[in-house]
């Protein structure tokens, strides 16, 4: 089995390929793929995802847009001038009011879902979406949720969702430890053994 540094040495030759960039051998699927890690390497993974945007730039002219769902849910809270609102809302009613309201906030899983609104306005044709702060954006974004409502505008752009957890190519097992439902149509980017 491989060690998390081969594993992650091996993701910018393959985003590196014309193959990948394009799409192409995947039977007409959408090109999603999944780089599953053990929580534990959260920070080095981290790092490595800022070297592997820099140096994919610099020597190939790479656009990689990183999506940090963590960090979207705050600017987007913000922007609708509801971030300090939520953290009042929670001193008085609680985390799974809070919660509940965020969720019916971002429109998650509707028409107008303004995370998949955000990251639409976000992309261009060749850029290479990074999707990232999964575990960090846990329970209000769910990463089959995210996966199945960015296909409807991710489809030139090949997209990889750094999970930290296991992924076995049908099951998302968040952190190893919470199981998702199931998502079938995204790809291990690195094999394991």
């Amino acid at each position: 089995m491989k060690d998390i540094y081969q594993r992650i040495d091996e993701i910018l030759p393959k985003i590196t390929e014309p193959a990948f960039r394009q799409n192409k051998g995947l039977g007409n699927e959408i090109g999603f793929y999944v780089f599953d890690y053990d929580p534990e390497y959260e920070l080095l993974v981290r790092d490595r995802i800022e070297f592997i945007k820099e140096k994919a730039k610099g020597a190939y002219g790479l656009n990689i847009v990183e999506f940090d769902l963590y960090d979207m849910i705050l600017e987007i809270l913000e922007s609708k001038g509801y971030l300090k609102k939520n953290l009042e809302m929670e001193e008085k009613k609680g985390s799974e009011y809070v919660l509940n309201a965020t969720k019916k906030t971002l429109r998650l899983t509707l028409e107008n879902d303004l995370v998949v609104q955000y990251i639409s306005e976000r992309l261009d044709d060749n850029d290479i979406v990074f999707l990232t702060g999964v575990g960090k954006a846990w329970p209000i974004i769910r990463s089959h949720t995210i996966l199945n409502n960015l296909h409807r505008i991710v489809e030139k752009q090949p997209l990889v969702m750094f999970f930290p957890g296991t992924y076995d190519g049908g099951t998302l097992m968040l952190f190893n430890n919470l199981k998702d439902d199931n998502y079938y149509r995204a790809f291990p980017l690195v094999d394991k053994y």
